[in-house]
């Protein structure tokens, strides 16, 4: 009997505690701590246990990158190609697996003719998602410490670059948020987007969004929220309209952004604005 088995995160039991043996081979955890650090997402397969003739024993590794390179290996064979496609899916799916093969019999579906069983574990590594803040007023300041508490990697910016310091002064010595003054365009021309990052707008008017809502619709952020009244949104978008911007870019941006619980201070805006990105976040 061979096959995947997918567990909630919570559940997911951990290779450090289940191996019977070997120390971690520290060239796949610095390989892999790159990859993180380096913004790609990568699949650590583990042989966590095994019985009778296997090909590799307890502690063999094996990274499955997101740009589709191997290193390290669990085995090879047609075991291996399997092991690949159930990381594949890890990456799809955000969730990590057990994996039961029996090395006996290919005519009844066994990936090999070894003679034994092995387990493997696959443990799904990503980098922290990013929220990028527009904007350092009440609301963004609220955005910023909230989505910092959540476990996001903040980065604010404001091409008021007294607000922004205003911001970036007001941070606790060992913040990991990232304050950028400056105008956008700018900002992300170093600071790279892609699809499980999200973009909070949260400007002090209509004419700053028009200018900025370009640039970021030009990225691959996952997500684009944007602060504001209903008919401040129908203004922007006309404008966007008319400079240019495709109906389908600008059907990305969700506005007004948050989920409706009847906020009103700029704390209760952020929860509603990070509720909203969480659920992005969650079930996407």
């Amino acid at each position: 009997m061979s096959g995947p088995s997918s567990l909630p995160d919570d559940m997911v039991p951990n290779p450090r505690r289940l191996l019977s043996g070997g120390a971690i081979d520290p060239r796949i955890l610095e390989t892999l701590h790159r990859l993180i650090a380096g913004g790609q997402s990568a699949v650590l397969a583990t042989v966590i246990a095994t019985s009778r003739s296997v090909p590799r024993r307890a502690g063999a590794r094996m990274l499955v990158v997101d740009d589709g390179r191997r290193i390290g290996t669990v085995g090879g064979g047609e075991m291996e190609a399997r092991v690949t496609e159930e990381a594949d899916a890890c990456l799809a799916d955000g969730r990590s697996r057990l994996l039961d093969y029996r090395l006996v019999d290919p005519g009844a579906g066994d990936p090999g003719v070894c003679g034994g069983d092995v387990t493997i574990h696959l443990e799904l590594h990503m980098p922290s998602s990013k929220v990028l803040v527009i904007g350092c007023g009440h609301v963004g300041r609220a955005v910023v410490d909230l989505a910092s508490w959540l476990g996001f990697h903040v980065v604010a910016t404001d091409d008021r670059n007294e607000v922004a310091d205003g911001l970036a002064g007001g941070l606790a010595e060992d913040s990991t948020v990232e304050v950028r003054p400056g105008r956008l365009a700018e900002v992300l021309a170093d600071v790279r987007l892609g699809a499980n990052d999200h973009a909070v707008v949260v400007t002090r008017n209509a004419q700053v969004d028009v200018v900025n809502l370009p640039h970021l619709l030009a990225t691959d952020v996952g997500s684009i929220g944007v602060m504001g009244s209903l008919r401040r949104w129908e203004t922007t978008r006309q404008a966007l309209s008319d400079n240019g911007i495709p109906e389908a870019d600008l059907d990305r941006v969700i506005s007004p952004v948050g989920v409706e619980i009847g906020a009103e201070t700029p704390e209760e805006i952020a929860v509603s604005i990070l509720a909203q990105v969480v659920g992005h976040r969650r079930m996407t």
